[in-house]
């Protein structure tokens, strides 16, 4: 990307994890719109499930998620109390008892949980949901909490891929970060998982971060591929927002990157894992092996986008558990109360903890499928994508006129009604997705930097 179009498209634009995106989800859709929308939904459908564990050991300061600090476990017994009961009040709302096809264990730090109440969830939802074979079970893993007798219950429960937090193995950027995770903290972790037969592991690393420089991070890259071998690497970006997230302000702003830096980060970063390491490229920024399920849904364009990000998983409905767990259904977006307290006082007089959401129109049914595509494929035919909707891709005019500066630039091709996000715009398909999004005013300050 050069330095000058790597400064003008250099904007602040959702990431596209759903559409409508967040900041558009509003307080009128309630626990018990939530409840009715449940029971309307195809008892033939599978379904996936997220559980939000919102409680880490410590802050890291780049975090961006829903998470609370304790040196106590009787906060966390506390809450997964609420969480159980949760979802018991779902499932006895639901049409049937339905068929579970993903479970994916988030946070927080799913790992702050003992092995008891790790096994006691997935045994609750076993009995609640018919876990299809060869469901997908997946945990989100910080091995400066995970022992092995955890990693041992883990596997024994059935999960399936462990997503390990790396970010950075530079002491500089750890300490700077608030995270201390010594590479043979890591390796240890991954050598238990290969032991007891969790088949598939991730690290999700981050550039962007304090004190990171492109050899740095370059670093981080190949000793991390090489020691730990994952089958999916993800490379975020730091989204430094810190109106929204106080704890980021310890991070002083002049230790970032800049923009131009940023970007040769990404970009070079890319180059090592796709053209060194022999990666398959997913989208923005995920990376598979080229064996591994994720590459081959890329090359059938059967890839999908939800709250995780990239998935292979194409079920409809997603059912989020827990503090801010947040859900799709055929009907629309809900979230639920992210303050603890206030969730499980919601759970604990039988209500669905459900603050906010959105329902969705047809109109934003066929967009989320146009930035979906855009976002997973990088590419669309418009006409083909608005004909499953019973709509015509010459509705989308205007859409295709803002797209003139990104084209003068070279970073997206427009024929007809045909787009092709190129390999330099592929860092700005984000932008790209924007020209769709009916509810996006630019300049909002609620989001995170295009790359």
């Amino acid at each position: 990307m050069r330095p000058d179009l790597a400064a003008k498209y250099d904007l602040r634009v959702p990431r596209y994890t759903s559409y409508p995106t967040a900041p558009h989800f509003h307080p009128g859709v309630t626990g018990e719109t939530y409840r009715g929308w449940l029971g309307g939904i195809d008892p033939n459908l599978e379904l996936s499930l997220y559980l939000h564990i919102a409680f880490c050991a410590e802050m890291c300061w780049f975090c961006g998620c829903h998470t609370k600090i304790t040196k106590r476990y009787a906060p966390v017994a506390a809450y997964m109390d609420a969480l159980w009961r949760e979802v018991e009040l779902v499932a006895e709302a639901l049409p049937t008892r339905m068929t579970a096809r993903h479970i994916h264990f988030g946070g927080g730090s799913p790992t702050i949980l003992s092995s008891e109440d790790f096994v006691r969830t997935i045994d609750l939802l076993k009995s609640r949901f018919i876990l299809k074979a060869g469901a997908e079970v997946a945990v989100e893993l910080d091995p400066r909490t995970a022992d092995e007798s955890y990693v041992k219950a883990m596997a024994g429960a059935g999960v399936t891929r462990a997503s390990i937090g790396v970010q950075d193995l530079d002491d500089k950027v750890q300490q700077a970060i608030n995270r201390i995770q010594p590479y043979e903290v890591t390796e240890r972790v991954v050598e238990w998982l290969g032991k007891h037969g969790v088949p598939e592991v991730n690290i999700d690393l981050i550039y962007g971060l304090p004190h990171q420089s492109l050899d740095g991070l370059l670093a981080t890259i190949d000793k991390a591929v090489r020691g730990f071998r994952p089958k999916r690497v993800a490379l975020f970006g730091y989204a430094h927002v810190p109106w929204m997230k106080k704890h980021q302000r310890l991070i002083p702003e002049e230790t970032l990157p800049d923009t131009n830096t940023r970007w040769q980060q990404y970009e070079q970063g890319c180059k090592l894992l796709t053209e060194t390491l022999g990666y398959v490229q997913i989208g923005l920024d995920h990376f598979a092996a080229p064996d591994d399920a994720m590459a081959i849904a890329l090359r059938n364009k059967r890839l999908h986008r939800n709250f995780q990000g990239y998935t292979t998983d194409s079920a409809t409905t997603l059912i989020g558990f827990g503090a801010s767990g947040i859900g799709s259904l055929p009907q629309g977006y809900v979230v639920n109360d992210g303050e603890v307290h206030a969730y499980q006082r919601s759970v604990a007089e039988g209500r669905l903890a459900t603050s906010r959401g959105i329902a969705i129109s047809p109109d934003d049914i066929l967009r989320r499928e146009i930035i979906e595509r855009l976002m997973c494929d990088l590419e669309i035919d418009l006409d083909a994508v608005a004909g499953r909707h019973g709509a015509d891709g010459s509705q989308f005019g205007a859409e295709l006129a803002s797209l003139a500066p990104l084209q003068a630039d070279g970073l997206v091709e427009v024929t007809g009604h045909r787009i092709h996000v190129t390999e330099e715009g592929r860092t700005l398909v984000r932008a790209v997705c924007a020209a769709f999004d009916r509810y996006l005013k630019m300049g909002e300050q609620r989001h995170s930097k295009a790359v």
